[in-house]
Formats: C-alpha cells, sequence, structure tokens
C-alpha cells in the first residue's frame, strides 16, 4: 500500500495474521515432532542434532535480518522470510517420503532460516504499529502468535489421530503459509514508519548490542524463550516418553500450553498497564518455574496438564514485554528490538536441541530441569525491563500524574 493509504488499524490486524500463521506453522510442525522421530527411527539425542540444524539456520538468518528489512522493507523480507521456510517445508516433504535424513537436515536449516528472517521482522514490524497506536499492542501480536500455534497444534494432533502423513501434512501448511503471508503483509506500515528522522538515528546495531539495559533485557526473553522453545519442541515428546501416552494425548498437552500462554497474552496489556512491567515479569516468570517443576515431577497426566497450565500461563508475558521494553525509546527501537529479538530467538531455537541432548541420558522430563537455572538468571535481572526514569516523566506528564 502506499503511505496515503497506509492505515495503522489495518496494519495491526494485519500484522496480527502475520504472527498468528507464524505461530501456526512453527506449532503444527512441533505437535507432530514424535511422529517425524519414528518415521526416521531416531532418538531423543539423534532429534536433537536435527533440531540443532534449524536452529543453526535461525541463527544464521537472524543477525541479517534488520539489514535484508533496511534494504528491501519490512513487508519483503517477511515474504522472503515465509518463502524459504515454505521451501524448507517442501524439503521436509520430500525427506520424509523418502526416508532421508540428510534431506531432513536441509530442510531443517532452509525452515529455520525463513522463520528468522520472519520473527525479526514481524516484531520490528509490532514496535513500529505500536509507536504509531500510542498504546501497549505487543502482547496481542504475541497472543496472535500463540493463537495460532494453538490452532496449530490442535491441528497437528488431529492430523495425528487420523494419522495423515507428514508429507501431506506439510504439503498443507505451505500452502497456508504462503496465502496468509502475500495477502497479510499488504496492509503492512510503509518503510518510512520504520525510520527515525532524528539525529541519534545513526546509532549503529553494534552500539545496541554494547548496551548493557539492552542485554539485560535481552537475558529476561532469553528466559522466557528458552521456556516457550523448549516446551514447543519438547512438551509433546516428554509426554509421549515420560508418561507413556500416545502421540495425540502428547500434542494435546501441548496444546494445552499454548492455550494457557494464548490466554494470558491477550489479557496481558491490561495487567501491565495496571501493575507495571516489573511485578508482572516476577510472577510470570515465577508461575513459569513452578509449572515446569509439576510437569517433570507430576506422577500422572491429569497433574502434569496443571503444571502445563502454569507453565504456559507464565511463559506469556516475558517475550512481549522485553520487546515493548526495548521499544521504550522510540529513537532506537528498531535496533534494541532487533538485539533483544535475536537474543531470544537465539535461546528459543538453539536451547531445545541441547535439551534433546540431555534427555539422551537423563530422559526429557528430567532434562527439561536445566531451562529452571536460566530462568532463575531471569529473574534477577527482571528490573531492567523498568521504562528509563526520563520516560516515565515524560509518561506521568502527558498523563497528569505527579513524578517523584
Amino acid at each position: 500500500m502506499s503511505e496515503k493509504q497506509a492505515r495503522p488499524d489495518l496494519a495491526l490486524i494485519a500484522t496480527m495474521v502475520i504472527f498468528a500463521v507464524n505461530g501456526l506453522a512453527f506449532a503444527s510442525w512441533a505437535a507432530r515432532i514424535p511422529t517425524v522421530a519414528r518415521v526416521l527411527n531416531l532418538s531423543n539425542g539423534e532429534m536433537g542434532a536435527l533440531l540443532l540444524t534449524m536452529a543453526l539456520g535461525s541463527v544464521i538468518a537472524l543477525p541479517l535480518a534488520g539489514s535484508v528489512a533496511s534494504r528491501i522493507g519490512t513487508a519483503n523480507t517477511v515474504r522472503l522470510g515465509a518463502s524459504i521456510s515454505a521451501v524448507g517445508g517442501l524439503t521436509l516433504a520430500l525427506a520424509l517420503t523418502l526416508g532421508s535424513v540428510p534431506i531432513t537436515v536441509a530442510g531443517l536449516f532452509l525452515f529455520g532460516a525463513g522463520i528468522g528472517l520472519w520473527d525479526v521482522s514481524q516484531n520490528v514490524e509490532g514496535a513500529a504499529i505500536e509507536r504509531k497506536v500510542g498504546r501497549s499492542v505487543m502482547a496481542r501480536f504475541h497472543a496472535a502468535f500463540s493463537g495460532g500455534a494453538f490452532l496449530g497444534a490442535l491441528g497437528g494432533a488431529g492430523l495425528s489421530k487420523l494419522e495423515v502423513a507428514m508429507p501431506v501434512h506439510l504439503l498443507i501448511l505451505v500452502a497456508v503459509v504462503l496465502l496468509a503471508i502475500f495477502i497479510g503483509t499488504r496492509y503492512f506500515l510503509p518503510d518510512s514508519a520504520h525510520q527515525s528522522t532524528d539525529s541519534e538515528s545513526s546509532t549503529t546495531s553494534r552500539t545496541a548490542w554494547l548496551e548493557p539495559r539492552t542485554l539485560l533485557i535481552g537475558l529476561v526473553v532469553l528466559g522466557a524463550a528458552l521456556t516457550e522453545g523448549a516446551a514447543n519442541d519438547w512438551m509433546a515428546k516428554a509426554t509421549v516418553d515420560g508418561l507413556n501416552q500416545s502421540e495425540p494425548v502428547g500434542a494435546l498437552m501441548f496444546a494445552i500450553f499454548i492455550a494457557a500462554m494464548t490466554i494470558f497474552r491477550f489479557f496481558g496489556g491490561r495487567v501491565i498497564d495496571h501493575w507495571g512491567r516489573v511485578p508482572v515479569l516476577y510472577a510470570s516468570l515465577g508461575a513459569a518455574l513452578i509449572g515446569l517443576l509439576i510437569f517433570v515431577f507430576a506422577p500422572n497426566v491429569g497433574i502434569a496438564a496443571v503444571g502445563a497450565v502454569l507453565w504456559g500461563a507464565g511463559a506469556a508475558l516475558g517475550f512481549p514485554t522485553g520487546m515493548s521494553a526495548a521499544a521504550d525509546d522510540p529513537v532506537r527501537a528498531a535496533k534494541r528490538v532487533s538485539v533483544v529479538s535475536t537474543i531470544g530467538y537465539v535461546a528459543f531455537l538453539a536451547g531445545p536441541p541441547a535439551i534433546g541432548f540431555l534427555g539422551e541420558h537423563f530422559t526429557l522430563r528430567p532434562a527439561l530441569l536445566v531451562i529452571g537455572v536460566v530462568m532463575l538468571l531471569s529473574i534477577l535481572v527482571v528490573p531492567a525491563a523498568r521504562p528509563p526514569k526520563k520516560l516515565e516523566e515524560t509518561v506521568s506528564l502527558q498523563q497528569g500524574q505527579p513524578t517523584d
């Protein structure tokens, strides 16, 4: 759309759709990881190695996303990322048809690289919209991601129950992704909305990587992203292996986690506005840690489901709140969001494969306890998400409230 035609309300809705399709694509794949492991006859450690190739693709693409977006625009970068992921999905379909591990490696690498470009670009777009509309909406975008992931997980469970072959599943997924992406990105904000006219806009990405507050926010997001990523990749299989359940039950457990996360993200903006970022982050990370412990030590599937609910609810607000905190200063928002997104998604994608290797030696549920260590570190640096003093005073004055 032209800049004259651009409407923030349409951009908001379109970006929610893009986030939702991203979540659907990832969760639809994640819900059927047990099926992939069975088809390829892989152990937990071997499956972890495969997931590491997807993480490698994302880690390579993530730092490049900002530069790519500055050259071709945010909408085009999302399209490029989705297209690369689609090629990865088609490659995976071929690999699973042939039962080929090497081709699976190639497919996962492309899938991960595309997701990396797509994720960072959609968060930069979300930050621009948040500034444009003048209210907190980032949690809504991530609620859309979780909602899409919930539908993807349910779809994965249903296709698993119907014993639909993975290649067919992947072909359907690719078609849905491409259709939604190429329609939705037409309504993104113009590229000029992501640029600042302030003299400080010349701040380099390298400078953002050297800012202590930005890095501490990244550590908060790292813990939240690791809890979410580990659940995405391993909750279904940990339910199957650790609780002796069927693959559809494992996928349903993952869907429960996603449902809890989606609900809390949808209402998260109001909660943060009422209580403030720091108290909400303390409560969120604490709930996620408790939920993780319940899931790991649960003696049966019912109690594990309670843990999944707490885990999902606690994991809901860490990532979107980190994005908002990074975007506090509109002048440097894009660069800081890019840094924090990169830190978060490295954990989101690289952490779960490491858990797979640990699961090879300790079984999956106990291996998940490593997440708790990172979460404790994130809890220690939560105060970094508090808005800088000058920004707090500006907001208070605008609202007619006294400042300290």
